[in-house]
């Protein structure tokens, strides 16, 4: 399957009293997570948690405006002032 070397699957974790986990190492290391990194956790109720690092989802964010403001620019008609 195209892209399936991108997915992972890095095993599973058990949620301590605190409500800790602790994210495998190899995940770490594929996302460039240190200690101390601020993480985002996402929720839908449907399908579960996310957890992103702030850099990735920035890209994303930018890709998706850059991507956005190409789409712009094909649809609007140039506005001549």
């Amino acid at each position: 399957m195209p892209g399936s070397e991108r997915k992972k699957f890095y095993g599973s974790v058990t949620v301590s009293e605190r409500g800790q986990i602790v994210i495998p190492a190899d995940a770490r290391k594929d996302f460039n997570i240190k200690t101390g990194d601020k993480l985002l956790i996402f929720g839908d109720l449907d399908q579960g948690l996310a957890i992103a690092t702030f850099a990735l989802m920035q890209k994303n964010i930018e890709g998706t405006a850059a991507l956005f403001r190409d789409i712009d620019s094909h649809i609007r008609p140039d506005i001549q002032t």
